[in-house]
């Protein structure tokens, strides 16, 4: 699979890169070795392989959720700087109506 220097130069454009004729020259090399190792990967037979996200099963580390004893509401008020009626008092930040 050759790539030319046309690709090459399209490719440029788009990423809105100047090259000079010899890095141009080099890069042509460099992603025609690449593109052909990536040709030589595709002959493999992957049909029994199964797509993965992750290439380790992953396990979530987290603990389950479980209900449990609240705090007693004015335990939970005692360090409020404000508190009216069983809440939090917070000032008001939005203007407006």
């Amino acid at each position: 699979m050759a790539i030319t220097k046309k690709e090459i130069d399209q490719v440029c454009s788009l990423a809105r890169l100047e090259l000079s004729s010899s890095e141009r020259d080099e890069f042509t090399c460099q992603i025609d070795s690449i593109l052909g190792y990536v040709a030589k990967i595709n002959e493999l037979d992957t049909s029994n392989i199964l797509p993965t996200s992750h290439p380790i099963p992953l396990t979530n580390v987290m603990r389950e959720d479980e209900r449990g004893e609240s705090l007693p509401i004015e335990d939970v008020l005692s360090n409020a700087p404000d508190e009216r009626k069983g809440y939090f008092c917070v000032p008001k930040i939005i203007e407006g109506e």
